[in-house]
């Protein structure tokens, strides 16, 4: 099952973290634009391909030290289709070297939408006698607030092709509140209420480590409601976005976890994938700077939590 993998090779490298992938073209450094630029010109074509190089350059990096990357959809649809095709040969090139990959695509449609970006995003789509895969992540991010209906095709790619997926319950924005916080009748909260969504729409889907195939998205901003909902959700393997930059500490996300370090994985981008910006060398190290914060990031929360 999809999230045993992810287990698997949070074990094998110790590491409960994942790397997210959302760069700009002014993320990347300078010699890598120059030398692209010089073939592609300062235009679309340029920045995805500087992107794509700058991102091979981080998974040599970081393979080996986090099991898993992130990349965020966003930040490759706005280059339009260049953009598109770099994210799906960065997740190619990320499976190559062994890395689990989380499309955080955040989709919630409905009916054969939503089984159309299940197909794209996890299955394989038909063309004529045959069916081939398109972007092929082993998990992606969705939005069930519109219900089982949107969620259900992508359970169903799931079982076919042994995927999983992540569903918003609490997120680490500061504005999550204004919904999921609204009470719900008996004590609960509008995320209380999608928390048990969940562990109903995953059940029956438990692999061997315990975790059924709809995880869930809970930020480490909110550490009460986190080990809230980690109590509420024994099945279910979280998410966890909003360590550093946006306030969330290691003693928080400490909560996300069951005993052995299981059962969570928590999520940073820029701390990463920007820290060459922080060593004075013009991103010369750019890979030596992500590497030695992906580690940091990993002793830090490993503080906490005992991996085994």
């Amino acid at each position: 099952m999809s999230f045993d993998k992810l287990q698997e090779k949070i074990l094998a490298v110790q590491n409960p973290t994942v790397a997210g992938l959302d760069p700009k073209p002014e993320y990347v450094p300078e010699h890598i634009r120059a030398a692209v630029y010089a073939q592609y010109g300062e235009t679309l074509q340029g920045a995805a391909e500087a992107i794509y190089q700058f991102n091979r350059g981080l998974i040599d990096a970081l393979c080996g030290i986090v099991p898993a990357v992130k990349p965020q959809s966003a930040y490759y649809e706005r280059l339009g289709w260049r953009g598109m095709e770099v994210m799906e040969r960065t997740i190619r090139y990320a499976r190559e070297k062994g890395m689990y990959v989380i499309a955080d695509i955040k989709r919630g449609d409905i009916g054969s939408t939503a089984a159309a970006y299940a197909d794209g995003w996890l299955g394989e789509t038909k063309v004529g006698g045959a069916s081939y895969p398109v972007f092929d992540a082993d998990c992606v991010t969705l939005n069930g607030y519109m219900g089982s209906d949107s969620v259900n095709p992508f359970l169903d790619v799931c079982r076919e092709r042994d995927k999983s997926c992540f569903v918003l319950v609490k997120t680490s924005n500061p504005g999550s509140g204004e919904l999921q916080n609204i009470p719900a009748g008996e004590g609960s909260t509008v995320y209380g209420v999608m928390a048990r969504l969940l562990e109903q729409w995953g059940a029956g889907t438990e692999g061997a480590c315990g975790y059924t195939r709809v995880g869930a998205v809970t930020g480490a901003t909110h550490p009460k409601e986190l080990q809230e909902i980690r109590a509420m959700m024994p099945h279910t393997f979280l998410l966890v976005p909003g360590y550093g930059a946006q306030g969330g500490t290691a003693e928080d996300v400490r909560h996300a976890f069951h005993a052995g370090g299981r059962g969570a994985i928590v999520t940073s981008s820029r701390a990463i994938i920007c820290a060459w910006q922080k060593t004075g060398k013009n991103g010369a190290d750019y890979q030596e700077a992500a590497r030695n914060a992906a580690i940091a990031m990993r002793d830090d929360i490993c503080r906490y939590i005992t991996i085994e």
